[in-house]
């Protein structure tokens, strides 16, 4: 960056002669720098996963939460700051509880998309705030089906049928473009996180690593550990689930 461009860099309410907004452009930097969080829609429900990247064994995978569960029939994963994120996700249970007092019904996957936005734009126009360094698929199923959304730390929202946020996006999407099918069943959505959330990891995850959830007719829910372990199986070729190395 040039010297003359630096006070652009300074202030998230200044616009750079080319138009840009400097700290707006970091909080997408801080989310992909966060592990690999993944969404995939199919007629029966939507299919979200994440990739935890338990670095020692001294950490308690279970205390590691990036996939949240907002309303019984709305989930959210997120890539890049967790703090920012669990700020985001506890507003987001406020206005699906507040929608479901007052209008006596469950609130619109959209409705709510747009509320979070709103809250992420406004924190992208003021003095002495920064942006959400955090980026959130939202998933759910209301009148209008199943939905999923990604929102961006500048508070646009994109509404996908399958859909990548982290270190691993490109690697995701790539699965994706390769073997994803709108005529899958949600068994095949799954077993297509996991590959996905495989591939993006060069290989690297382990099955602790994993947590995927699934929105359907059902309500939301979060696989059990068996069910995981025994599709990475699958995907791995049978591979044995590796020992989580400690922090190098």
């Amino acid at each position: 960056m040039q010297p003359a461009q630096t006070a652009y860099d300074r202030a998230i309410t200044v616009f750079s002669p080319d138009g840009r907004l400097f700290q707006v452009e970091y909080a997408r930097e801080a989310v992909k720098r966060g592990t690999t969080a993944l969404g995939i829609k199919v007629e029966e429900g939507v299919v979200l996963g994440v990739d935890k990247r338990v670095t020692s064994k001294l950490i308690e995978p279970e205390s590691i939460e990036k996939v949240y569960q907002i309303d019984t029939h709305i989930g959210a994963a997120t890539a890049g700051l967790v703090a920012d994120a669990r700020v985001l996700v506890e507003r987001a249970r406020v206005e699906a509880q507040t929608y479901r007092y007052t209008y006596g019904e469950p609130i619109d996957v959209d409705v709510l998309v747009k509320s979070i936005c709103d809250l992420k734009q406004v924190y992208t126009q003021h003095g002495g705030v920064r942006p959400f360094g955090t980026a959130l698929l939202i998933a759910g199923v209301d009148t209008k089906g199943c939905r999923l959304f990604e929102t961006d730390p500048s508070g646009a929202l994109t509404e996908h049928k399958a859909t990548a946020i982290g270190e691993g996006r490109q690697e995701a999407l790539d699965v994706f473009e390769e073997e994803y099918r709108e005529d899958m069943s949600l068994d095949e959505a799954v077993e297509l996180a996991v590959k996905a959330l495989y591939e993006a990891s060069r290989e690297e995850t382990t099955v602790e690593n994993l947590e995927i959830a699934v929105v359907d007719e059902d309500g939301f829910r979060k696989l059990e550990r068996e069910k995981i372990e025994e599709i990475f199986r699958e995907v791995t070729g049978g591979e044995e689930p590796e020992e989580i190395e400690g922090a190098g």
